[in-house]
């Protein structure tokens, strides 16, 4: 008997688990936007509806950090950007550089006015830019003499269920010049496109996943260019979860349609 449980306790470990990968709380988000319709490879659209071509000429008001100007400018259009901070300016062209737009032209610049002909531009696009500005129907205004007749507009804001939810936790300065100076509803959001002049083609919401990050976000108190934090990452971890599970995409849809971090049009100038 004594041999036997010598035997079965000190016989060959049973095998370690796995460790599984950390999730990239940024690159899920990246693979969250692309299943709600952003940077579709196969069909050239940098957004559902918008399609962006070698012989377009692209202009993005205020750029960021150039994720969708790269996109386009790897479609071979050639690209346009503006945007006030002279250091995301040069971070995008530099950017640009591996990519085979036609031609890249650069403004630093508040937009008021835009430093561009009319009629340039036959693709534009300002995401998350118009809750910024001081008269939104002014800056409005501006993209729509610069875009040429049949030119298609991707505009998007915060939507107001995400920025309500954010509204007693975020940091003061969110909701404070130069961020987030007003919160657009959807029925805001088309009737200042439609008063600039433009058709609306299609209004969409997503960003689940990234309305509750941004809410764990202000708990964890980090730096948001090094957010290493137990909340952020169960959370990206859950989220990942949630996509591989069989009806993980029809989670994701109900819940983009509830909270939502952006809204989005597609609108065409007559």
């Amino acid at each position: 008997m004594l041999s036997l449980l010598k035997k079965l306790t000190t016989g060959t470990p049973a095998p370690a688990e796995p460790v599984a990968e950390k999730v990239d709380p940024y690159m899920l988000g990246l693979h969250d936007a692309m299943l709600s319709g952003w940077f579709n490879q196969q069909t050239g659209e940098l957004f559902t509806g918008f399609p962006v071509t070698p012989e377009d000429t692209l202009l993005d008001v205020g750029c960021g950090d150039g994720g969708n100007v790269h996109f386009c400018g790897m479609r071979g259009a050639k690209i346009i950007i503006a945007d006030i901070d002279a250091a995301k300016v040069e971070a995008t062209r530099q950017r640009l550089s591996d990519t085979p737009a036609r031609g890249v032209e650069c403004h630093v610049t508040d937009c008021n006015p835009l430093p561009i002909a009319d009629a340039t531009a036959t693709r534009v696009v300002s995401t998350e830019v118009i809750e910024h500005v001081d008269d939104p129907a002014q800056f409005l205004a501006e993209l729509v003499r610069v875009g040429q007749p049949g030119a298609l507009y991707l505009l998007s804001v915060p939507h107001p269920s995400s920025e309500d939810l954010q509204k007693d936790i975020a940091a003061p300065e969110y909701f404070r010049k130069p961020n987030h100076i007003r919160i657009i509803s959807e029925e805001q959001f088309k009737a200042m496109v439609s008063e600039a002049g433009l058709e609306v083609l299609s209004h969409s919401q997503y960003g689940f996943y990234w309305s509750m990050w941004m809410l764990l976000f202000w708990e964890a108190k980090v730096d948001f260019s090094n957010a290493d934090h137990p909340l952020l990452n169960h959370w990206a971890d859950t989220w990942q979860a949630v996509l591989n599970s069989p009806r993980g995409a029809q989670i994701k849809q109900a819940l983009d349609a509830v909270v939502a971090k952006s809204q989005v049009i597609i609108a065409r100038k007559p």
